[in-house]
């Protein structure tokens, strides 16, 4: 393995973290910038709806009620290919509004841009039924 892929591997995992922190903090403009501009998402807790371009990003989780959460991020797997990457995580979701915690999955596509790795794709899906 070569120091070029290590540090991608690095710097993707760390963006995932990242966007964890950052949707945590209600930081909408900081994770709609973690996409490509036509990348596309769905929430977990919607696998089969997506949002498609940074712009409808943005405005999708600005239209969202605000809520108090913390996600943890475990199992982190990333494979890089060049410009291209995939990633898988797992998530843990706790919100203040009184649910139980949802145990979830992503799915990522990435591309390296000038200015930095961007999601492509950000599929998310719940590992267990509510």
């Amino acid at each position: 393995m070569n120091l070029d892929r290590l540090l991608a591997e690095r710097e993707i995992e760390r963006m995932i973290v990242d966007y964890a922190a950052a949707s945590d903090a209600g930081e909408w403009g900081r994770v709609a910038a973690m996409y490509a501009e036509e990348g596309r998402m769905n929430r977990p807790t919607a696998p089969d709806v997506f949002v498609e371009g940074r712009a409808a990003i943005l405005a999708a989780f600005e239209a969202r009620p605000a809520r108090v959460s913390r996600h943890i991020v475990a199992n982190i797997q990333v494979d890089v290919a060049g410009d291209e990457a995939s990633a898988t995580s797992q998530i843990l979701l706790f919100t203040a509004a009184g649910q139980p915690p949802l145990v979830g999955s992503y799915q990522d596509r990435l591309v390296r841009t000038p200015e930095g790795w961007r999601f492509v794709e950000r599929r998310g899906s719940l590992d267990f039924a509510q």
